[in-house]
């Protein structure tokens, strides 16, 4: 689920738990063929029926939520699968083809569930392990390494533990069952937001940042004109205000972050280059023409620092995907297209004649014209 979403979610149930009323969580633990959301979508069930977010478009939210009312009232969970391609059953003809398993439980005030809760609150890196058939319990697995919980059976668990540290190290950890043993584990996971540091306050970058701030990136502005960084051009995004010689004590690019240098401004941008390639940044766009780009890395080499293959590796210049794009608006949605496609494994092509699934990168494949 994206953070607003997330945020929404725990709202209705702080809301419930100051009531106090009971409500039931429902999440989308399996994912069949096509289907509007996927593998981790959750929603709240009020005991009056009503709901907070979504796992369809409009179809399954009234079936889920009745099923929710009698786990609500028994306390026990219970995993309901809902076949979308049967249009006489929705009557809707929304047009997946696809099934979902959903699992509703009674949001009980258990210190496993505060635990949770509390690192949703916070956005921190943990993956939340519950066993949906072969064994019983459930752990959490923080980005610390602290484990919190655990599973009737030490083998499902030990092998459930390693998983869940494999999936925090994952570029783009998603949420979803596997088979650990003879048992099957549903890993939920919790991740920061993905970072976005944008060097160049310029007119484009608003509406970049305020695209990106609504796909739930965590956006930084970097630029040595005070006067750029404003609240009102910027709402959402942290505002640094540094001159190249001060980014080693001002900026942060992190591990698997992404940067985009667009200051308009020869030194400026060839400096802001220099220090994302000396970073871990998973992603560094350059704006402007690929001749630009050289221009950049010549006057580099001319200073004496030449980058190495992997560090170059990670640069997209031109920058964006290949739309047409001409109005700041456009080009913002051309590298908010290309920064997306890479961090979830894409190429970013057309998805007509599309024939595998379109949320697994290893299983898709576009149809080529004979």
């Amino acid at each position: 689920m994206h953070r607003r979403e997330t945020e929404r979610l725990l709202v209705a149930i702080r809301q419930a738990q100051a009531a106090p009323a009971r409500v039931a969580l429902a999440t989308v633990v399996r994912v069949k063929g096509s289907a509007y959301r996927r593998e981790g979508t959750r929603m709240l069930v009020r005991r009056d029926g009503t709901y907070e977010c979504a796992l369809s478009g409009g179809c399954l939210e009234p079936a889920v939520a009745e099923v929710a009312l009698g786990v609500i009232e028994s306390g026990e969970p219970r995993i309901v699968t809902y076949d979308l391609a049967e249009d006489s059953l929705w009557g809707l003809d929304i047009g997946c083809s696809g099934a979902v398993d959903v699992r509703i439980e009674r949001l009980d005030d258990d210190a496993m569930t505060r635990e949770w809760l509390a690192v949703l609150e916070r956005g921190d890196a943990a993956v939340l392990a519950t066993p949906l058939a072969g064994t019983s319990g459930r752990l959490l697995v923080r980005g610390t390494g602290e484990i919190v919980g655990g599973l009737d059976d030490p083998v499902v668990e030990r092998d459930t533990i390693a998983r869940a540290h494999e999936q925090l190290r994952a570029p783009f950890p998603q949420s979803g069952p596997e088979h650990i043993g003879s048992s099957e584990v549903f890993f939920e996971i919790s991740a920061p937001p993905p970072e976005l540091v944008i060097f160049g306050a310029g007119h484009d970058a608003v509406p970049l940042a305020q695209q990106a701030t609504m796909l739930d990136f965590a956006v930084t502005i970097v630029d040595v004109r005070a006067a750029y960084l404003t609240v009102d051009r910027f709402p959402a995004a942290t505002l640094v205000s540094a001159h190249f010689s001060q980014f080693g004590g001002s900026v942060q690019l992190r591990p698997g972050s992404f940067a985009l240098v667009m200051n308009h401004h020869v030194e400026r941008d060839r400096e802001s280059l220099r220090f994302a390639l000396d970073s871990e940044a998973a992603y560094v766009g350059v704006l402007g023409p690929r001749s630009r780009y050289q221009k950049l890395l010549a006057g580099l080499a001319a200073d004496g620092y030449v980058p190495s293959a992997s560090s170059l590796s990670r640069v997209r210049s031109p920058v964006g995907l290949s739309l047409g794009a001409e109005t700041p608006e456009e080009v913002a949605l051309s590298i908010l297209g290309e920064i997306l496609a890479i961090r979830r494994g894409f190429e970013g092509g057309f998805l007509s004649g599309s024939v595998r699934s379109l949320h697994r990168p290893e299983a898709r494949r576009l149809l080529t014209s004979s």
